[in-house]
Protein backbone atom coordinates (compact mmCIF):
# COMPACT_ATOMS: atom_id res chain seq x y z
CA UNK A 1 0.00 0.00 0.00
CA UNK A 2 1.50 3.29 -1.17
CA UNK A 3 2.88 5.29 2.26
CA UNK A 4 1.72 9.02 0.33
CA UNK A 5 -2.27 7.02 1.19
CA UNK A 6 -0.83 5.47 4.60
CA UNK A 7 0.86 8.25 6.03
CA UNK A 8 -1.89 10.95 5.46
CA UNK A 9 -4.47 8.87 6.54
CA UNK A 10 -2.71 7.69 9.97
CA UNK A 11 -1.95 11.31 10.53
CA UNK A 12 -5.65 11.90 9.53
CA UNK A 13 -6.61 9.08 12.66
CA UNK A 14 -4.50 11.34 14.96
CA UNK A 15 -5.85 14.81 14.48
CA UNK A 16 -9.48 13.04 14.15
CA UNK A 17 -8.57 11.71 18.01
CA UNK A 18 -8.12 15.00 19.24
CA UNK A 19 -11.05 16.49 17.73
CA UNK A 20 -13.27 14.09 18.90
CA UNK A 21 -12.45 14.69 21.74
CA UNK A 22 -13.38 18.15 21.93
CA UNK A 23 -16.08 17.42 20.03
CA UNK A 24 -17.22 15.52 23.71
CA UNK A 25 -15.99 18.56 25.71
CA UNK A 26 -18.60 20.42 23.39
CA UNK A 27 -21.50 18.16 22.90
CA UNK A 28 -21.65 17.94 27.52
CA UNK A 29 -20.72 21.95 27.55
CA UNK A 30 -24.15 22.41 25.32
CA UNK A 31 -25.96 19.77 27.47
CA UNK A 32 -25.04 21.79 30.89
CA UNK A 33 -25.81 24.75 29.37
CA UNK A 34 -29.61 23.72 27.96
CA UNK A 35 -30.39 22.59 31.22
CA UNK A 36 -28.31 23.34 34.79
CA UNK A 37 -30.95 25.66 35.87
CA UNK A 38 -27.74 28.52 36.52
CA UNK A 39 -28.06 29.44 33.31
CA UNK A 40 -32.09 30.04 32.74
CA UNK A 41 -33.07 29.85 29.06
CA UNK A 42 -29.84 31.69 27.93
CA UNK A 43 -28.84 28.61 25.42
CA UNK A 44 -31.85 29.07 23.24
CA UNK A 45 -31.91 32.69 23.78
CA UNK A 46 -28.47 33.14 22.34
CA UNK A 47 -28.36 30.49 19.77
CA UNK A 48 -32.25 32.14 18.46
CA UNK A 49 -30.26 35.36 18.62
CA UNK A 50 -31.52 37.19 15.52
CA UNK A 51 -28.71 38.59 12.91
CA UNK A 52 -29.17 40.41 9.55
CA UNK A 53 -26.45 40.80 6.67
CA UNK A 54 -26.78 43.27 4.10
CA UNK A 55 -23.89 44.01 1.59
CA UNK A 56 -25.24 45.65 -1.32
CA UNK A 57 -28.02 44.12 -3.22
CA UNK A 58 -27.22 40.79 -0.86
CA UNK A 59 -29.10 40.18 2.10
CA UNK A 60 -29.37 37.66 4.80
CA UNK A 61 -31.46 37.00 7.83
CA UNK A 62 -31.67 34.08 9.98
CA UNK A 63 -30.63 33.62 14.03
CA UNK A 64 -27.44 32.72 15.02
CA UNK A 65 -28.07 28.95 15.24
CA UNK A 66 -28.54 28.61 11.11
CA UNK A 67 -25.64 30.90 10.08
CA UNK A 68 -23.68 28.34 11.74
CA UNK A 69 -25.39 25.00 10.35
CA UNK A 70 -25.82 27.07 6.83
CA UNK A 71 -22.78 29.10 7.10
CA UNK A 72 -19.97 27.44 9.02
CA UNK A 73 -21.22 24.36 8.39
CA UNK A 74 -20.39 24.79 4.48
CA UNK A 75 -16.64 24.91 5.31
CA UNK A 76 -16.88 21.94 7.04
CA UNK A 77 -18.77 20.19 4.39
CA UNK A 78 -15.87 22.00 1.77
CA UNK A 79 -13.18 19.89 3.93
CA UNK A 80 -14.99 16.86 3.42
CA UNK A 81 -15.55 17.19 -0.45
CA UNK A 82 -11.64 17.75 -0.58
CA UNK A 83 -11.31 14.44 1.57
CA UNK A 84 -13.59 12.55 -0.73
CA UNK A 85 -11.52 14.08 -4.16
CA UNK A 86 -8.30 13.03 -1.95
CA UNK A 87 -9.47 9.39 -1.98
CA UNK A 88 -10.75 9.25 -5.01
CA UNK A 89 -7.82 10.52 -6.96
CA UNK A 90 -4.54 9.18 -4.62
CA UNK A 91 -6.36 6.85 -1.87
CA UNK A 92 -8.08 3.86 -1.60
CA UNK A 93 -11.12 4.63 -3.71
CA UNK A 94 -8.65 5.54 -6.96
CA UNK A 95 -8.77 1.49 -7.73
CA UNK A 96 -12.11 0.12 -8.32
CA UNK A 97 -11.42 -3.09 -7.47
CA UNK A 98 -9.96 -1.99 -4.14
CA UNK A 99 -12.72 0.84 -3.39
CA UNK A 100 -15.41 -1.71 -4.80
CA UNK A 101 -15.35 -3.35 -1.07
CA UNK A 102 -15.78 -0.09 1.52
CA UNK A 103 -17.78 1.25 -1.08
CA UNK A 104 -20.18 -1.72 -0.97
CA UNK A 105 -20.26 -2.00 2.74
CA UNK A 106 -20.44 1.88 2.78
CA UNK A 107 -23.62 1.14 0.59
CA UNK A 108 -24.67 -1.37 3.02
CA UNK A 109 -24.58 0.64 5.70
CA UNK A 110 -26.71 3.31 4.74
CA UNK A 111 -29.51 0.94 2.76
CA UNK A 112 -29.64 -1.07 6.43
CA UNK A 113 -30.50 1.48 8.96
CA UNK A 114 -32.66 3.59 6.78
CA UNK A 115 -34.65 0.41 6.30
CA UNK A 116 -34.73 -0.23 10.02
CA UNK A 117 -35.79 3.05 10.83
CA UNK A 118 -39.18 2.79 7.99
CA UNK A 119 -39.96 -0.54 9.71
CA UNK A 120 -40.50 1.65 12.80
CA UNK A 121 -41.59 5.01 11.40
CA UNK A 122 -42.67 4.34 8.03
CA UNK A 123 -46.15 4.33 9.09
CA UNK A 124 -45.60 8.10 10.51
CA UNK A 125 -46.22 10.99 7.75
CA UNK A 126 -44.07 13.22 10.03
CA UNK A 127 -41.59 10.73 11.68
CA UNK A 128 -40.61 8.99 8.24
CA UNK A 129 -39.10 12.21 6.93
CA UNK A 130 -35.80 11.29 9.26
CA UNK A 131 -35.01 8.31 7.83
CA UNK A 132 -31.76 9.77 6.79
CA UNK A 133 -30.68 10.66 10.04
CA UNK A 134 -29.16 6.92 10.44
CA UNK A 135 -27.24 6.48 7.86
CA UNK A 136 -24.28 8.93 8.76
CA UNK A 137 -20.92 8.36 10.27
CA UNK A 138 -19.03 10.41 12.17
CA UNK A 139 -15.65 10.46 11.31
CA UNK A 140 -13.92 12.50 14.07
CA UNK A 141 -15.76 9.82 16.44
CA UNK A 142 -15.61 6.93 14.98
CA UNK A 143 -11.91 7.61 14.33
CA UNK A 144 -10.98 8.79 17.58
CA UNK A 145 -12.55 5.70 19.46
CA UNK A 146 -10.25 3.29 16.78
CA UNK A 147 -7.39 5.67 17.80
CA UNK A 148 -7.82 4.99 21.48
CA UNK A 149 -6.98 1.50 21.15
CA UNK A 150 -3.49 1.53 19.54
CA UNK A 151 -1.67 -1.01 17.79
CA UNK A 152 -4.17 -3.57 18.65
CA UNK A 153 -6.16 -2.32 15.56
CA UNK A 154 -3.97 -2.99 12.98
CA UNK A 155 -3.60 -0.34 10.21
CA UNK A 156 -5.99 -2.05 7.13
CA UNK A 157 -9.05 -1.66 9.51
CA UNK A 158 -8.36 2.19 10.22
CA UNK A 159 -7.84 2.26 6.69
CA UNK A 160 -10.85 0.73 5.81
CA UNK A 161 -13.33 2.68 8.70
CA UNK A 162 -11.90 5.67 6.68
CA UNK A 163 -12.97 4.53 2.95
CA UNK A 164 -16.15 3.64 4.45
CA UNK A 165 -17.11 6.84 6.24
CA UNK A 166 -15.80 8.60 3.17
CA UNK A 167 -17.90 6.68 1.09
CA UNK A 168 -20.73 7.00 3.55
CA UNK A 169 -20.10 10.80 3.68
CA UNK A 170 -20.96 10.50 -0.25
CA UNK A 171 -23.98 9.16 0.62
CA UNK A 172 -24.82 11.83 2.87
CA UNK A 173 -24.14 14.30 0.73
CA UNK A 174 -26.45 13.13 -1.85
CA UNK A 175 -29.21 12.47 0.50
CA UNK A 176 -29.14 16.06 1.68
CA UNK A 177 -28.94 17.43 -1.73
CA UNK A 178 -32.04 15.58 -3.07
CA UNK A 179 -34.17 14.31 -0.42
CA UNK A 180 -33.98 17.30 2.19
CA UNK A 181 -34.10 20.11 -0.90
CA UNK A 182 -37.62 22.24 -0.29
CA UNK A 183 -38.28 25.38 -2.78
CA UNK A 184 -36.57 24.92 -5.26
CA UNK A 185 -35.62 28.34 -7.14
CA UNK A 186 -34.00 27.79 -10.54
CA UNK A 187 -32.58 31.17 -11.73
CA UNK A 188 -30.27 30.91 -8.05
CA UNK A 189 -29.40 27.56 -8.37
CA UNK A 190 -28.58 27.99 -12.18
CA UNK A 191 -26.76 31.32 -11.37
CA UNK A 192 -24.87 29.09 -8.04
CA UNK A 193 -23.61 26.44 -10.86
CA UNK A 194 -22.55 29.36 -13.24
CA UNK A 195 -20.20 30.40 -10.61
CA UNK A 196 -18.61 27.14 -9.96
CA UNK A 197 -17.99 26.33 -13.02
CA UNK A 198 -16.17 29.66 -13.46
CA UNK A 199 -14.69 28.62 -10.25
CA UNK A 200 -13.41 25.81 -12.15
CA UNK A 201 -12.43 26.72 -15.18
CA UNK A 202 -9.85 29.35 -13.50
CA UNK A 203 -8.47 26.97 -11.37
CA UNK A 204 -7.84 24.46 -14.19
CA UNK A 205 -5.75 27.47 -15.80
CA UNK A 206 -3.85 28.19 -13.31
CA UNK A 207 -5.47 30.97 -11.13
CA UNK A 208 -4.76 30.53 -7.87
CA UNK A 209 -5.15 33.64 -5.85
CA UNK A 210 -7.18 33.60 -2.26
CA UNK A 211 -8.46 36.77 -3.40
CA UNK A 212 -9.83 35.93 -6.71
CA UNK A 213 -11.93 32.22 -5.28
CA UNK A 214 -12.79 33.69 -2.05
CA UNK A 215 -15.44 35.98 -3.04
CA UNK A 216 -16.87 33.78 -5.98
CA UNK A 217 -17.01 30.73 -3.03
CA UNK A 218 -19.28 33.53 -0.78
CA UNK A 219 -20.99 34.42 -4.08
CA UNK A 220 -21.96 30.50 -5.01
CA UNK A 221 -22.49 29.55 -0.98
CA UNK A 222 -25.77 32.55 -0.85
CA UNK A 223 -27.08 31.19 -4.77
CA UNK A 224 -27.14 27.60 -3.06
CA UNK A 225 -28.75 29.00 -0.08
CA UNK A 226 -31.37 31.19 -2.00
CA UNK A 227 -32.21 28.09 -4.46
CA UNK A 228 -33.46 26.02 -1.75
CA UNK A 229 -30.97 23.75 -2.09
CA UNK A 230 -28.76 23.25 1.02
CA UNK A 231 -26.10 26.07 1.27
CA UNK A 232 -23.22 23.17 2.10
CA UNK A 233 -23.67 21.40 -1.12
CA UNK A 234 -21.86 24.48 -2.63
CA UNK A 235 -19.27 23.64 -0.24
CA UNK A 236 -18.88 20.01 -1.21
CA UNK A 237 -18.79 21.04 -5.18
CA UNK A 238 -16.16 23.72 -4.23
CA UNK A 239 -14.01 20.34 -2.70
CA UNK A 240 -14.70 18.45 -5.59
CA UNK A 241 -13.66 21.08 -8.59
CA UNK A 242 -10.49 21.59 -6.56
CA UNK A 243 -7.30 20.73 -8.42
CA UNK A 244 -5.50 17.58 -7.25
CA UNK A 245 -2.41 18.52 -9.72
CA UNK A 246 0.47 21.05 -9.01
CA UNK A 247 1.67 23.93 -10.93
CA UNK A 248 5.17 22.43 -11.02
CA UNK A 249 6.02 18.49 -11.08
CA UNK A 250 9.08 17.05 -8.56
CA UNK A 251 11.71 17.74 -11.58
CA UNK A 252 10.49 21.00 -12.80
CA UNK A 253 10.61 22.00 -8.74
CA UNK A 254 14.09 20.89 -8.27
CA UNK A 255 14.96 22.86 -11.55
CA UNK A 256 13.37 25.69 -10.65
CA UNK A 257 14.88 26.02 -7.31
CA UNK A 258 18.57 25.13 -8.38
CA UNK A 259 18.17 27.98 -10.79
CA UNK A 260 17.31 30.25 -8.06
CA UNK A 261 19.74 29.22 -5.41
CA UNK A 262 22.62 29.81 -7.96
CA UNK A 263 20.96 33.54 -9.01
CA UNK A 264 23.50 35.28 -6.31
CA UNK A 265 26.51 34.07 -5.36
CA UNK A 266 27.30 33.88 -1.77
CA UNK A 267 29.03 37.13 -0.63
CA UNK A 268 27.79 38.12 2.74
CA UNK A 269 29.43 41.52 2.81
CA UNK A 270 28.15 43.03 -0.11
CA UNK A 271 25.83 45.62 0.95
CA UNK A 272 22.62 44.90 -0.89
CA UNK A 273 23.50 40.94 -0.01
CA UNK A 274 20.35 40.66 2.80
CA UNK A 275 18.17 42.09 -0.15
CA UNK A 276 19.34 39.02 -2.54
CA UNK A 277 18.59 36.44 0.02
CA UNK A 278 15.16 37.67 0.34
CA UNK A 279 14.27 38.27 -3.39
CA UNK A 280 15.70 34.55 -3.32
CA UNK A 281 13.68 33.56 -0.42
CA UNK A 282 10.54 35.02 -1.69
CA UNK A 283 11.42 33.04 -5.01
CA UNK A 284 12.14 29.94 -3.60
CA UNK A 285 8.68 30.54 -1.42
CA UNK A 286 6.30 31.46 -4.47
CA UNK A 287 8.01 27.97 -6.20
CA UNK A 288 7.50 25.91 -3.21
CA UNK A 289 4.01 26.78 -2.81
CA UNK A 290 2.62 26.07 -6.61
CA UNK A 291 4.48 22.29 -6.40
CA UNK A 292 2.21 21.92 -4.22
CA UNK A 293 -1.28 21.16 -5.48
CA UNK A 294 -4.52 23.28 -4.56
CA UNK A 295 -6.47 20.57 -3.14
CA UNK A 296 -3.52 19.33 -0.72
CA UNK A 297 -2.88 22.94 -0.06
CA UNK A 298 -6.38 23.81 1.07
CA UNK A 299 -7.21 20.42 3.00
CA UNK A 300 -4.11 21.34 4.73
CA UNK A 301 -4.98 25.20 5.71
CA UNK A 302 -9.10 23.98 6.78
CA UNK A 303 -8.87 20.57 8.29
CA UNK A 304 -7.65 21.94 12.15
CA UNK A 305 -9.87 24.97 11.85
CA UNK A 306 -12.99 22.67 11.12
CA UNK A 307 -11.92 19.28 13.28
CA UNK A 308 -11.06 22.08 16.05
CA UNK A 309 -13.54 24.72 15.75
CA UNK A 310 -16.44 24.47 13.08
CA UNK A 311 -17.28 20.93 14.07
CA UNK A 312 -17.42 22.04 18.02
CA UNK A 313 -19.57 24.93 17.42
CA UNK A 314 -21.83 23.00 15.79
CA UNK A 315 -21.73 20.75 18.61
CA UNK A 316 -22.64 23.42 21.13
CA UNK A 317 -25.58 25.00 18.67
CA UNK A 318 -27.44 21.65 18.01
CA UNK A 319 -26.53 19.04 21.23
CA UNK A 320 -28.21 21.09 23.82
CA UNK A 321 -31.48 19.15 24.33
CA UNK A 322 -33.87 20.71 26.83
CA UNK A 323 -34.80 17.65 29.26
CA UNK A 324 -36.98 20.11 30.93
CA UNK A 325 -40.74 19.18 30.05
CA UNK A 326 -39.72 16.09 28.06
CA UNK A 327 -41.00 12.31 29.05
CA UNK A 328 -37.07 11.13 28.93
CA UNK A 329 -38.38 7.08 28.99
CA UNK A 330 -41.06 8.14 26.54
CA UNK A 331 -38.70 9.78 24.22
CA UNK A 332 -36.03 6.91 24.20
CA UNK A 333 -38.48 4.07 23.89
CA UNK A 334 -40.62 5.97 21.28
CA UNK A 335 -40.74 4.72 17.54
CA UNK A 336 -38.63 8.12 16.16
CA UNK A 337 -36.06 7.30 18.86
CA UNK A 338 -35.68 3.75 18.69
CA UNK A 339 -35.78 3.31 14.47
CA UNK A 340 -32.80 5.77 15.06
CA UNK A 341 -31.13 4.22 17.80
CA UNK A 342 -31.47 1.08 16.36
CA UNK A 343 -30.66 1.91 12.61
CA UNK A 344 -27.03 2.85 14.31
CA UNK A 345 -26.21 0.65 16.17
CA UNK A 346 -27.88 -2.89 14.37
CA UNK A 347 -28.38 -1.58 10.87
CA UNK A 348 -24.32 0.05 10.65
CA UNK A 349 -23.10 -3.61 12.03
CA UNK A 350 -25.44 -5.77 9.81
CA UNK A 351 -24.99 -3.38 6.83
CA UNK A 352 -21.18 -2.72 7.00
CA UNK A 353 -20.04 -6.39 8.16
CA UNK A 354 -22.96 -7.83 5.84
CA UNK A 355 -21.74 -6.85 2.76
CA UNK A 356 -17.91 -6.61 3.04
CA UNK A 357 -18.38 -10.32 3.71
CA UNK A 358 -20.22 -10.92 0.36
CA UNK A 359 -18.17 -8.85 -1.78
CA UNK A 360 -15.08 -11.00 -0.01
CA UNK A 361 -17.02 -13.84 -0.58
CA UNK A 362 -17.64 -13.26 -3.88
CA UNK A 363 -14.09 -12.70 -4.64
CA UNK A 364 -14.42 -9.49 -5.94
CA UNK A 365 -12.40 -7.57 -2.87
CA UNK A 366 -10.39 -8.45 -0.45
CA UNK A 367 -10.40 -7.75 3.58
CA UNK A 368 -7.56 -5.60 4.89
CA UNK A 369 -4.41 -7.73 5.96
CA UNK A 370 -5.15 -8.80 9.49
CA UNK A 371 -9.14 -8.10 9.77
CA UNK A 372 -10.67 -10.67 10.91
CA UNK A 373 -14.46 -11.05 11.56
CA UNK A 374 -13.93 -9.89 15.22
CA UNK A 375 -12.15 -6.62 14.12
CA UNK A 376 -14.75 -6.67 10.92
CA UNK A 377 -18.05 -6.49 13.63
CA UNK A 378 -16.14 -3.70 15.74
CA UNK A 379 -15.26 -1.38 13.14
CA UNK A 380 -18.76 -1.66 11.25
CA UNK A 381 -20.22 -1.12 14.90
CA UNK A 382 -18.16 1.99 15.20
CA UNK A 383 -19.37 2.62 12.04
CA UNK A 384 -22.78 3.48 13.76
CA UNK A 385 -21.36 6.64 15.87
CA UNK A 386 -23.15 9.32 13.60
CA UNK A 387 -23.26 12.32 16.06
CA UNK A 388 -22.46 15.28 13.26
CA UNK A 389 -23.93 14.24 10.47
CA UNK A 390 -27.08 12.44 11.87
CA UNK A 391 -27.29 15.88 14.02
CA UNK A 392 -27.39 18.15 10.52
CA UNK A 393 -29.69 15.92 9.20
CA UNK A 394 -32.10 15.53 11.84
CA UNK A 395 -32.17 19.43 11.88
CA UNK A 396 -32.93 19.37 7.95
CA UNK A 397 -35.75 16.66 8.27
CA UNK A 398 -37.04 18.23 11.55
CA UNK A 399 -37.40 21.87 11.05
CA UNK A 400 -40.44 24.50 10.80
CA UNK A 401 -43.45 22.87 11.34
CA UNK A 402 -42.02 19.33 12.29
CA UNK A 403 -39.69 21.19 14.92
CA UNK A 404 -41.39 19.17 18.04
CA UNK A 405 -40.03 16.08 16.86
CA UNK A 406 -36.46 17.04 17.25
CA UNK A 407 -35.33 16.37 20.50
CA UNK A 408 -36.78 13.36 20.56
CA UNK A 409 -34.51 12.63 17.20
CA UNK A 410 -31.83 14.08 18.80
CA UNK A 411 -31.86 11.51 21.70
CA UNK A 412 -31.67 8.90 19.49
CA UNK A 413 -28.54 9.91 17.90
CA UNK A 414 -26.98 10.56 21.50
CA UNK A 415 -28.30 6.95 22.58
CA UNK A 416 -27.17 5.02 19.19
CA UNK A 417 -23.92 6.84 18.95
CA UNK A 418 -23.45 5.96 22.52
CA UNK A 419 -23.92 2.33 22.28
CA UNK A 420 -22.45 2.10 19.09
CA UNK A 421 -19.36 3.69 20.20
CA UNK A 422 -18.92 1.25 23.29
CA UNK A 423 -20.10 -1.97 21.95
CA UNK A 424 -17.51 -1.22 19.14
CA UNK A 425 -14.75 -0.56 21.31
CA UNK A 426 -15.21 -3.33 23.42
CA UNK A 427 -15.11 -5.90 20.99
CA UNK A 428 -12.19 -4.32 19.61
CA UNK A 429 -10.02 -3.90 22.72
CA UNK A 430 -11.01 -7.43 24.25
CA UNK A 431 -9.52 -10.81 22.46
CA UNK A 432 -7.28 -9.10 20.11
CA UNK A 433 -3.16 -8.54 20.38
CA UNK A 434 -1.43 -5.35 19.38
CA UNK A 435 0.11 -5.01 15.89
CA UNK A 436 3.49 -3.84 15.82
Amino acid sequence: MPSRFVRPALRLTHIEASSGIVLVVAAVVAFLWANLSFFGDSYLDFWHTHLEISVGPFHLENDLKHFVNDGLMALFFLVVGLEIKRELVLGELRNPRKALLPVVAALGGMIFPAAIYLVFNGGDSIAVRGWGIPMATDIAFSLGILALLGSRVPVGARLFLLAVAIADDIGAILVIAIFYTSDLNLTFLVFGLLVLFVMWVSANINIQSPMFFVPLGILAWYCFYESGVHATIAGVIIGFITPTTSLYNSEEYDQATRQISDMFPVRSAEEDFRAKVEYEARLLSDVSRQSIAPLSRLQHGLHNWSAFLIVPIFALANAGVRLGGIDILDSLTSNLAIGIGLGLVVGKTIGITGLAWLVAKLGLGQLPTGVDGRILTGVAMLGGVGFTVSLFIGELAFRGEYQPLLDTAKLGVFSGSIVAGLIGYLLLRIGTRKHY
